[in-house]
C-alpha cells in the first residue's frame, strides 16, 4: 500500500517525538552521571586542594610503625593531644564513629571516653540513618543528648514542603560514655547515586525536628566563627564580619545536600595533603621526650585538619568511588566539602528542566540545519555546532557548573538522522512532481529510463526493430477555419487526453505532438517482442475511443473528427538527439517516415487504418485485413504492400 506525502511526514514526526523522549529518558539514565564524572575527571586538574587543610591518616605507614589493627584507642588520644596541645590548628575533625566497646583493653575505653571531652577543637563524625535503633534501651538517652552536640543555630526559611517528616529515624549508636562526653558532632552522610559513585553531601539533616551540621559545616562555623545559617529553598548562608558563605542546595525533606567540587588528585586517592598518623604519635613522644619531633607543629598553624583511616586492612580501609577516582579516601571527601565551605568554590548541577531544553534546542537547531541548508554546509555546521558545544560544556564545568556532555552531542547526530529522513521524503516528493510534470512534456517510460540511468545520459543510440504508429485528423484544416483557436485546443486537448492513456496501455510510446498528429513507438524504450500486435491492438482501441468522442461532441455542437492511422514495423535509430544542452529522445528512420506516407494512403482509399507488409507479416494470425495493392512510398525504390485492419480477432 502506497503512504502519501503527508502521511510519511506525519509518521515521521509522530516517530521523531517518539524516538527523542524514548533515547532522551534511556540516555539520561545511561549517560547522564558517565558526562559528569567525565567532565568532572577532566577538569578538576586544574583545580587545586587548599593547602589550609591536612589529612593525619591511619595508613600503610602506621600500621607498619605502630603495629597492625586494632590499636588501643588511647592511640587516637595521642594525635589530638597534639594537635590540641602543640599546634594551632583551627579545628580538626575526627571522621570516626566509636560503636563497639573493645573487650581487650576496656581500661583504654574508659580513658579514651573520659578525656575525649576535653579538646576544645575536635569536631568528631556521627551517621544518621533510616532505620530505628536496634537497642531501644538508650534512645531516649542519645536523643536527649544529640541536640547539645552541636551550637550552630538555624534559620529554616524553607517552603513548607521541605519542613515535613525526616526519613531519618536514629544515628550511630555511641559507646555511651564516649557519646556524653565528646563536645562536638557533625554529620558525615553523603549521598551515593544509582550508579555508586558520590557527587554529594548532606549539609545539613533533619533528626527529630532538629536541624544538625555536616562534619565540614560544623568545623567551618568554628573556623570561621560564624554561628548562625539560614535556609532557604536554594541556598544554605551564613556570614560575619570576615567570611561569607552562600552554598547551593537542594533540599527535601529530611536534608539540604550540595554537590561536591573535587580536587586534583596526586595519586588517584588524595587530593589534600596527608601526613601518616604514626608521623604525629611520634612527634608527640619526641616532644616529651625533649627532641625534634617528625613532624614541626609550626605546619599547622591555621590549618583545618581531618583524621581518619585508610590502610590496607579490612577494618581499616576507606575508599570511595568519586567522579575524579573509584579509590578516592573517604577522609578525603569530609575534607573536599570543608575545602568548598572554605573558599566559596561550589559545584552546580543545572535542573533536568535546563538539560531538557538545552537538548531540545540542540536537536531542533540541528534538524532545522540538515533540512534547509545544502548537505555540506550543513554538515560542515552541524559538526561546529557539535565542536563548539564541547567547548561550552568544558567551560562550564572549568566554572563549576554541571551541564549535560553526552546527551546533547547524541541528540544532534539523531537530528542528523531525522533531518535526512525528512530530506529524503521531501526530496522523494519533489523528484515524483518532476517526473509527474515532465511526463507531461515527454513519455513516462522515458522519463524513467533517464531517471534509472541518470548517470549515463548522452547524446546517442542504437538501431532497433521497432513498430511505429502515425495518426492524423482528417480534414483538420478545414475545421479550424471554421472553430475559434480556443475551441481547436480544446478538442486537440480532449482527443490528445484520450489517446495518450491508450498508447501507455498498450506498451507504446508517445513519441511526439505533431500539430493534430501524433507519433507512437512501440519495442523500445520499452522491450517487447510483440511490438507490432500492441501497435495494431492501440490502434484500434484509438478508433473506438474516437466513435465515442464524436458522439460526445455531436451532443456538444462540435464537429465530426475522424483520424487516419498508418503503423509500420522495421529497424530505426532509436536514442537522443540534439546537444549536450538540450537532449529529445526520439526515433528516426526510414520505418518513420513509411508510416507516416502509408497514413497518408488513408485519404486515397477512403479508409481509416492502414499497416505496412511487415507488420502484416508479424500480426496476421491476430488480425482480418484486406490487401489494398502495392504503392509508392516516397523515398523508397521499391513499392511496398500495405493492409486495411478490418478488426482484431479475439
Amino acid at each position: 500500500m502506497e503512504i502519501s506525502h503527508k502521511k510519511s511526514l506525519a509518521l515521521l514526526t509522530v516517530a521523531s517525538v517518539v524516538v527523542f523522549f524514548l533515547a532522551y529518558l534511556i540516555g539520561y539514565t545511561i549517560f547522564q552521571y558517565k558526562s559528569y564524572n567525565l567532565m568532572m575527571k577532566q577538569t578538576s586538574v586544574n583545580k587545586t586542594a587548599s593547602d589550609d587543610i591536612i589529612l593525619v591518616v591511619i595508613d600503610n605507614k602506621s600500621l607498619a610503625n605502630l603495629g597492625r589493627w586494632p590499636w588501643k584507642r588511647t592511640r587516637f588520644l595521642e594525635i589530638f593531644d597534639y594537635l590540641e596541645y602543640h599546634t594551632e590548628a583551627k579545628v580538626y575533625g575526627f571522621d570516626a564513629i566509636i560503636i563497639a566497646p573493645d573487650t581487650d583493653y576496656p581500661q583504654y575505653d574508659k580513658e579514651f571516653s573520659n578525656k575525649i571531652g576535653s579538646y576544645k577543637k575536635l569536631v568528631a563524625g556521627v551517621g544518621f540513618m533510616y532505620d530505628d535503633f536496634k537497642d531501644d534501651s538508650n534512645k531516649d538517652f542519645y536523643n536527649e543528648i544529640l541536640p547539645y552536640k552541636h551550637n550552630i543555630k538555624f534559620i529554616d526559611k524553607r517552603s513548607a514542603k521541605y519542613k515535613g517528616e525526616s526519613p531519618y529515624q536514629s544515628f550511630t549508636p555511641f559507646l555511651k560514655e564516649y557519646f556524653y562526653n565528646i563536645r562536638n558532632l557533625g554529620s558525615v552522610n553523603t549521598r551515593q547515586d544509582n550508579d555508586g559513585y558520590i557527587r554529594k553531601v548532606d549539609q545539613v539533616i533533619k533528626y527529630n525536628d532538629e536541624l544538625y551540621p555536616s562534619l565540614g559545616l560544623f568545623m567551618y562555623s568554628k573556623a570561621s566563627g560564624v554561628e548562625e545559617f539560614t535556609i532557604d529553598d536554594k541556598y544554605i548562608t551564613g556570614k560575619n564580619d570576615k567570611f561569607t558563605l552562600k552554598i547551593p542546595v537542594t533540599n527535601s525533606k529530611g536534608a539540604a545536600y550540595s554537590n561536591i567540587a573535587y580536587y586534583k588528585t596526586q595519586d588517584g586517592t588524595y587530593s589534600h595533603r596527608k601526613i601518616s598518623a604514626s608521623d604525629i604519635i611520634e612527634s608527640l613522644n619526641n616532644i616529651k621526650e625533649g627532641k625534634e619531633p617528625v613532624i614541626n607543629p609550626e605546619i599547622f598553624k591555621d590549618k583545618i585538619v581531618f583524621v581518619g583511616s585508610n590502610a590496607n586492612s579490612q577494618a581499616l580501609a576507606d575508599v570511595k568511588r568519586t567522579p575524579v577516582s573509584d579509590t578516592f579516601a573517604g577522609l578525603d571527601i569530609q575534607a573536599t566539602n570543608f575545602n568548598n565551605l572554605y573558599k566559596n568554590e561550589f559545584f552546580t548541577e543545572v535542573s533536568p528542566l535546563y538539560d531538557f531544553v538545552m537538548i531540545l534546542t540542540v536537536f531542533i537547531f540541528v534538524l532545522l540545519l540538515i533540512c534547509t541548508l545544502p548537505i555540506p554546509v550543513a554538515l560542515m555546521c552541524t559538526s561546529l555546532t557539535m565542536f563548539l558545544y564541547f567547548i561550552f560544556t568544558f567551560i562550564m564545568y572549568d566554572h563549576r557548573i554541571a551541564v549535560g556532555l553526552i546527551l546533547p552531542e547524541v541528540f544532534m547526530l539523531i537530528a542528523i538522522g531525522f533531518g535526512y529522513s525528512y530530506r529524503y521524503l521531501v526530496e522523494g516528493r519533489k523528484k515524483e512532481k518532476i517526473q509527474s510534470a515532465m511526463g507531461k512534456y515527454i513519455s513516462k517510460d522515458v522519463m524513467r529510463n533517464v531517471v534509472s540511468n541518470i548517470d549515463s545520459v548522452k547524446l546517442g543510440g542504437k538501431r532497433a526493430c521497432v513498430t511505429v504508429l502515425f495518426a492524423d485528423i482528417r480534414g483538420f484544416t478545414s475545421i479550424s477555419e471554421q472553430l475559434s483557436a480556443e475551441e481547436v485546443t480544446n478538442i486537440l486537448n480532449e482527443y490528445f487526453s484520450a489517446i495518450a492513456p491508450i498508447i501507455e496501455n498498450y506498451n507504446g510510446i508517445l513519441n511526439k505532438f505533431m500539430g493534430d498528429a501524433v507519433l507512437a513507438v512501440f519495442g523500445e524504450p520499452i522491450k517487447n517482442e510483440n511490438h507490432a500486435i500492441d501497435a495494431v491492438r492501440c490502434a484500434d482501441a484509438m478508433l473506438k475511443k474516437v466513435k465515442q468522442l464524436q458522439v460526445k461532441w455531436l451532443d456538444e455542437g462540435k464537429p465530426k473528427i475522424e483520424i487516419g492511422i498508418g503503423i509500420s514495423t522495421g529497424e530505426a535509430f532509436v536514442g537522443n538527439i540534439g546537444s549536450e544542452e538540450r537532449l529529445e529522445y526520439t526515433v528516426i528512420g526510414d520505418t518513420v517516415n513509411t508510416a507516416s506516407r502509408i497514413e497518408n494512403y488513408n485519404k486515397v482509399y477512403k479508409t481509416k487504418f492502414l499497416i505496412s507488409e511487415e507488420t502484416f507479416l508479424r500480426v496476421q494470425k491476430y488480425v482480418d485485413v484486406i490487401k489494398i495493392r502495392e504503392v509508392t512510398i516516397r523515398g523508397k525504390s521499391k513499392k511496398i504492400n500495405i493492409y486495411e485492419v478490418l478488426r482484431i480477432l479475439p
